[in-house]
């Protein structure tokens, strides 16, 4: 099966999909399905972009509009999960997973699905420490806090993940693992992204959570975004019983969606030729999410996770075989992910712009479906009710005044102090609130116990070469050969073949070198970038 990922989509779905087209055309035959890693922006109309987490002048309507509203269809069954510049009150209404237009699925806060046979599963959302043990509290309108909490993976989440057992085929985050960098060519990584040198010598680099998760799924492969840069590794998994088979994982993460940056790889992965060709709900997943339903918290307060410390009369939520059985019957054994979708808000029309669309707390149709259907708690049904009884007012208050302190809570069960750190990523989108540090890559030092052992050269080498290999892309997109470890600092790039995507443009031009802001002088002249207009990192003061 030919399969697609995709790193930050930001809403640029037609020349996404105009690049698989040129793939497919290039390739051995159709891709099959397409995986996007976060910041998908499924922007149905001018009040959703007002639920993004970018500053107003970079808040553009992109293209997704027109497969919301059916004058476009997805040409390939894509599945995609969150990450920190959504629309956030439309991926809220589905916590779930659904179809936010044909053909086009979102996974949910976390989920897991399988597709002719391969089991994928996802979490979205990026890691923040302060807001990490917190329930799923907010609903818009949002306000400056919640707008940017929103995002902010919980470990509810997590927690559910780690009920799973049976093998995981792919899993799908948009921040990177944390010490995933150690197990590639760690230095072409330091020599495209210098400013990433600090976090990666600290180890701070990514998201303790998603590094707990690769750890605990073992997955086969692990596909990222998030730090706008592709990077291959290969982590072997240590085996703690005798008896148990090695298991490794293929990680790669990949850059945003922009002529001459690779955002896109085609790899084959081996599929069973029986299994049904249409989308398919994960029996166990759903076993477990009817098991956690009572862990279901929409408040703002801290909160752990169920443990065997002798607190707890229950701490086991995983899957037993008479359980799956019994949800089974409830779905009458059908697991196939029905085609429901339905509009759920306006459609943005270019020839009737409407600035002032109210932003409203929508139940979806799809999550009411599927939550009757599996017996569980529809989130936002529990929000609705606790604000008809203002039970969340003054937490409200006090989320308030926790963001703008920056204090007043218990710590992480992560070490998140990230005072000495400075660096900042100047492709990435920055909001005007030094705390939104993940935003810039600078995440947290951990106490976990994930391994940093660089692994051997030859490992690396082979998967990197096995990545450049699969992929049939733009000759703009082509692997360098200094992916591999093996690679010299010094090597030149060679010149790409020409390649035009939809509206023609060369990709072979050479763009603009993009500087860091490290080591600069105070006063220095501003360089206007090509796409300025949609990523930059400046905000109005």
């Amino acid at each position: 099966m030919r399969v697609a990922v995709a790193g930050c989509c930001h809403g640029e779905l037609d020349k996404i999909y105009e690049t698989l087209a040129l793939a497919e055309r290039r390739g051995p035959g159709p891709i099959d399905l397409l995986l996007c890693c976060g910041d998908f922006q499924a922007v149905r109309n001018e009040a959703d972009l007002r639920c993004m987490a970018v500053p107003p002048k970079y808040r553009h309507m992109q293209t997704f509009y027109r497969y919301y509203s059916g004058e476009k269809k997805a040409p390939v069954l894509t599945v995609f999960i969150g990450g920190n510049h959504e629309a956030s009150n439309h991926l809220q209404e589905l916590p779930y997973g659904g179809w936010v237009a044909p053909n086009i699925y979102y996974l949910g806060l976390a989920g897991v699905v399988k597709y002719r046979g391969i089991r994928i599963g996802g979490i979205s959302g990026i890691f923040k420490s302060h807001d990490y043990r917190k329930g799923h509290f907010e609903y818009p309108p949002y306000n400056p806090a919640t707008i940017r909490s929103i995002y902010h993976v919980r470990n509810i989440e997590v927690y559910k993940l780690k009920q799973l057992k049976q093998p995981m085929d792919i899993f799908l985050s948009h921040d990177w693992p944390r010490s995933i960098y150690h197990y590639g060519n760690k230095k072409q990584l330091l020599k495209t992204k210098s400013f990433f040198r600090q976090e990666v010598e600290n180890n701070t680099l990514g998201s303790p959570a998603a590094s707990e998760l690769l750890e605990y799924l073992k997955p086969s492969y692990w596909f990222s975004a998030h730090l706008h840069v592709k990077f291959a590794a290969f982590m072997q998994h240590q085996v703690k019983d005798t008896g148990q088979t090695a298991k490794a994982t293929k990680f790669l993460a990949l850059d945003k969606c922009l002529p001459h940056r690779d955002f896109l790889q085609v790899i084959e992965i081996e599929h069973d030729p029986s299994a049904p060709d249409y989308l398919e709900y994960d029996i166990e997943w759903l076993t477990i999410l009817k098991a956690t339903n009572d862990l279901i918290n929409v408040t703002g307060r801290l909160w752990n996770m169920p443990e065997n410390n002798g607190l707890h009369t229950r701490w086991d939520y995983s899957a037993t075989e008479e359980s799956m059985n019994e949800v089974l019957e409830k779905l009458n054994h059908d697991l196939r992910v029905p085609c429901n979708f339905s509009m759920t808000a306006a459609c943005y029309d270019p020839s009737k712009p409407q600035t002032q669309i109210p932003l409203v707390h929508r139940i979806n149709p799809q999550t009411t479906e599927f939550c009757a259907q599996l017996g569980i708690t529809d989130i936002n049904v529990r929000l609705q009710k606790a604000k008809e009884e203002h039970h969340l007012c003054g937490e409200y208050e006090e989320q308030d005044d926790v963001e703008s302190n920056g204090s007043g809570e218990d710590p992480s069960e992560y070490n998140t102090d990230t005072s000495a750190l400075s660096s900042i990523n100047p492709d990435e989108i920055m909001l005007d609130e030094e705390e939104e540090d993940e935003d810039s890559i600078i995440s947290a030092h951990s106490d976990m116990n994930t391994p940093s052992v660089e692994p051997s050269s030859g490992q690396a080498s082979d998967f990197s070469a096995s990545f450049s290999d699969v992929r049939i892309l733009p000759g703009s997109m082509i692997v360098s050969s200094d992916d591999t470890l093996g690679s010299l600092d010094d090597r030149e790039e060679k010149p790409c073949e020409a390649v035009e995507l939809g509206g023609g443009t060369d990709l072979t031009q050479v763009p603009v070198k993009r500087l860091s802001d490290e080591h600069e002088p105070e006063q220095r002249k501003k360089i206007k970038r090509r796409n300025q207009a949609i990523y930059t990192a400046v905000d109005d003061d």
